[in-house]
């Protein structure tokens, strides 16, 4: 019989009131390893019950006691860490050190957070009028709620949960239903690093459960990774609710090429940058900007080779570098965005469909693709795409480059090589994206700044982790206080000044 897995919920893992089960897959494979419970509107209550009864008690702990569990969950993340990589490669596909590697930047995170109580700290100011003194602070929201992606199942829940525990908050987790078994791995981190029961949970399901949570009084806030419209309908539905919501969206990130640029450095990074994680990344590079008809001739030529030379394979096996898709119906996705390229008009120049690994013939899998003659017009353009599918675009110049990221409905990430300092300024000065890198081709924050997009891939004022996580779990309170002295001067009815 296929096991099935539990929710976590007030320190224990316990079976969930549905009748319905979601198959979860090994995609090096292509069989069902587990199933995993669609929970249920009831299961979201008795975990956010479990949260509120465990707020008041956490929010009041000191914020040095609390950092002092995060610092015994890095131990633990550390001293698990081959396991967590395997465990997420089992679900994902992913090879194991990019698996490696995306817990580690959660366990950055968690790192951060380590300083909650130096994050935490207020302003003060004495004096602001005779006898009157003002300062701010900041306090946790309350409950918390985070709804995770399939492609970073360590990372985004390390991205979300830390920092709001950090702040005093209590949180739910509903981790995507391909991939729910690190979310629990994690909770059972979490418990034995000293957390109190009911601070973290996790509840499995789908859209039922987020629908639970936007409709929970008690949830204070929702952090969601996903799609575009996912990300806009949570972010319209739960702040028309009254709650705080960051969600972060879809992405088509560019990478421009300058004609100066190190083209063997450029194409390295593009390598990596497309076709890493399967092209499963929100910040994966998938449109390769060529600045000149002469650098477009180059690029190419030096990429066709590498990419039919890929080696896609079992993310467990030694010396792959890409793994399979998450499921048959995205790896058939992906292969139905290439037919539509060539019936749009684009240059297939390698093409990755059909693939077969020995060994694991029935796994999701498809090689490298690469488009040329790429116009803004096409589906392969515009949409995002999700896979390890690279368009070219050929421009004329870097205004022409730039004009063309910045008209893109995405804003998610965007990059430059160049050996041109002034090029380099104008690019990042102009570009209309929320992060940007110069020779680095996935330019994501480390923890103690800041992550997030721009245009249709933010919807919400905050961005993830860093300084901006802070505020965006925690609201600022702000006290003025007198203390008089001797008799009153008797009441006023005007608007209070500092003269």
């Amino acid at each position: 019989m296929t096991p099935r897995l539990q929710n976590f919920i007030d320190g224990k893992l316990v079976d969930s009131t549905t009748s319905r089960f979601g198959d979860v897959y090994e995609p090096a494979l292509g069989t069902v390893a587990r199933q995993v419970p669609m929970s249920t509107s009831a299961d979201v209550e008795t975990a956010v019950a479990a949260a509120r009864r465990a707020f008041d008690s956490w929010s009041a702990t000191p914020a040095l006691r609390r950092a002092r569990v995060l610092f015994r969950l890095k131990a633990l993340l550390d001293e698990h860490l081959d396991e967590l990589a395997a465990l997420l490669t089992s679900e994902h596909g992913k090879v194991l050190d990019d698996a490696r590697g995306s817990v580690t930047r959660g366990m950055e995170v968690v790192e951060f957070a380590c300083g909650i109580p130096q994050l935490l700290k207020g302003e003060y100011s004495e004096q602001v009028g005779r006898g009157v003194d003002c300062w701010s602070f900041r306090q946790p929201l309350g409950v918390c709620a985070g709804v995770g992606p399939f492609n970073f199942p360590a990372m985004i829940p390390l991205w979300m949960a830390p920092v709001a525990i950090a702040c005093g908050n209590t949180f739910v987790m509903k981790p995507s239903e391909r991939v729910p078994s690190m979310a629990l791995r994690l909770a059972e981190l979490w418990h034995e690093a000293g957390l109190p029961a009911g601070v973290f949970n996790v509840v499995n399901g789908d859209k039922e459960v987020v629908d639970a949570f936007i409709e929970h009084p008690d949830v204070a806030a929702i952090s969601l990774v996903g799609s575009t419209p996912t990300a806009e309908s949570v972010y319209q539905r739960a702040t028309h609710a009254g709650k705080r919501v960051q969600a972060l969206g879809g992405a088509k990130n560019h990478l421009v090429i300058m004609p100066d640029a190190d083209l063997e450095h450029a194409v390295d990074s593009l390598m990596g940058a497309a076709y890493g994680s399967a092209g499963e990344r929100c910040m994966a590079i998938s449109v390769a900007v060529a600045v000149g008809p002469e650098t477009a001739d180059r690029l190419l030529a030096a990429l066709m080779p590498k990419i039919k030379a890929l080696r896609v394979g079992a993310g467990t096996e030694d010396g792959v570098e890409m793994g399979p898709l998450i499921t048959r119906a995205h790896r058939d996705r992906v292969a139905k965005y290439v037919e539509r390229g060539l019936a749009e008009g684009a240059k297939l120049l390698v093409d990755g469909r059909g693939l077969s690994v020995a060994g694991h013939e029935n796994g999701f899998f498809i090689g490298g693709c690469l488009f040329d003659q790429v116009t803004p017009e096409m589906s392969i353009y515009q949409e995002e795409i999700f896979g390890p599918v690279l368009c070219v675009v050929r421009s004329p110049d870097l205004d022409s480059a730039i004009e063309l990221v910045n008209a893109h409905r995405y804003g998610n990430g965007g990059a430059i090589f160049t050996a041109s300092g002034e090029a380099a300024d104008q690019f990042c000065k102009r570009i209309q994206v929320g992060m940007v890198g110069v020779n680095v081709p996935i330019p994501v924050p480390m923890a103690f700044h800041s992550f997030g997009g721009w245009k249709g891939s933010l919807f919400g004022d905050h961005f993830m982790h860093g300084p901006e996580g802070v505020r965006f779990f925690t609201r600022m309170k702000t006290v003025t206080s007198r203390w008089p002295h001797g008799a009153s001067s008797g009441a006023s009815f005007i608007m209070p000044t500092m003269k």
